[in-house]
């Protein structure tokens, strides 16, 4: 079993209008089988509505599935028994790190979960070190984070998860709020923990530059997965993707419509260093 299983799972949840009166069910998740190995880079992609974001906070145990079976790390997220022993396996980052950064300095915000779980002074000190240090923060570790830019305040955030040494780290749409500095610096970050750290990551984003470094993606569409491979199988389906309203990378982009042209050039090309080698090749 991986760090992560979902076996066919369900959520449904009630629909209301504006009285607060029931009109109907919605299932958000329609049969999620899904498997995550431990040091994993995994990517959930997928529109609006899709079921990403719910996909994970079933992970970290905030919803509990309709039907079907989350395990994490071989716990059952409905039993309630181990839900903080879940929660610290599989930890999360959200949208909006003013939503989870609480401290008034930075090094304390980050040391605020390993206190809250009766780690010793001593040990916390030394957690909030390296994990500052693991995600390029540590010479602010005095600053208040309300000095802070977006993308600095998401990697105190992830910090704050990491001081908590879980074995996974659940990322729901952790750039959305952030401009295209602030991504690249907390998708630096997420790569460094997957790989000096060998934190398994699951990033669930709808930007797809930032799906090229996973080792794994899931396509969800209308609560169910509709693709899965690598990032270059993936974006080789190009027509696939537009069909549920998603985009690629800029460069796989160009690479389609110059092939549709009548360029030779291969499938799934990712980045521009890409496109420029098979176009060179073309040209040479």
């Amino acid at each position: 079993m991986g760090i992560i299983e979902t076996k066919k799972l369900i959520f449904e949840y009630i629909r209301r209008d504006r009285d607060g009166e029931p009109e109907g069910v919605t299932k958000a998740l329609d049969n999620v089988d899904l498997s995550v190995e431990q040091g994993d880079f995994i990517a959930v992609l997928g529109h609006n509505g899709s079921g990403k974001s719910t996909l994970a906070r079933h992970i970290n145990a905030i919803l509990y599935p309709t039907e079907g079976t989350v395990f994490v790390d071989g716990m059952d997220t409905a039993d309630n028994a181990h839900i903080w022993d879940i929660r610290r396996t599989a930890g999360m980052v959200f949208q909006n790190p003013d939503n989870q950064i609480i401290g008034t300095v930075v090094e304390e915000d980050v040391g605020f979960g390993p206190e809250n779980m009766g780690v010793p002074s001593k040990e916390i000190w030394e957690r909030v070190e390296e994990s500052l240090k693991a995600v390029g923060m540590y010479k602010y570790r005095k600053r208040s984070p309300s000095k802070l830019s977006g993308g600095q305040k998401q990697r105190v955030a992830i910090a704050g998860v990491v001081a908590m040494h879980p074995k996974c780290i659940v990322l729901d749409e952790p750039t959305a709020m952030l401009d295209p500095r602030g991504r690249r610096e907390v998708i630096r970050a997420v790569r460094a923990l997957n790989d000096v750290e060998g934190i398994t990551v699951i990033l669930i984003t709808h930007y797809m530059e930032e799906v090229i470094y996973a080792n794994k993606v899931f396509v969800m569409d209308k609560g169910k997965i509709v693709m899965q491979g690598s990032p270059r199988e993936i974006f080789s389906r190009v027509e696939e993707l537009k069909q549920i309203r998603l985009s690629v990378p800029q460069a796989t982009e160009l690479a389609w419509e110059l092939k549709k042209a009548g360029l030779k050039l291969p499938d799934g090309i990712l980045n521009e260093e890409e496109l420029v080698k098979a176009l060179s090749g073309i040209y040479r």
